[in-house]
């Protein structure tokens, strides 16, 4: 058995713990790439396969980064004013 393919468990894989924070930056970005076509095309078990693993990733990059930046646009009170058109993510100066 190797680190990618742990049968039997619900890991696929490399344990998210196991990887530097460029690695998984790298399979956060490839998951999230790859979710849309996943729930339009795969099969149930690609899809739960999917789940779990984005569920790993995004578990650990939080578990990494407790205080991440959290723009007020991507709150419910930073939705409800803003308006059309407005981006509602951090510009590059972090406002």
């Amino acid at each position: 058995m190797n680190e990618h393919d742990e049968r039997g468990t619900t890991m696929t894989g490399v344990d998210p713990s196991r990887l530097d924070d460029t690695q998984l930056m790298k399979e956060l970005e490839t998951i999230h790439r790859t979710r849309h076509d996943t729930l339009l095309y795969g099969s149930n078990d690609a899809l739960r396969a999917h789940n779990e693993r984005m569920a790993q990733l995004e578990g650990e990059y939080l578990r990494r980064n407790p205080r991440r930046l959290v723009s007020a646009a991507r709150t419910r009170e930073g939705a409800r004013g803003r308006c059309c058109g407005e981006a509602a993510t951090p510009g590059p100066s972090g406002s």
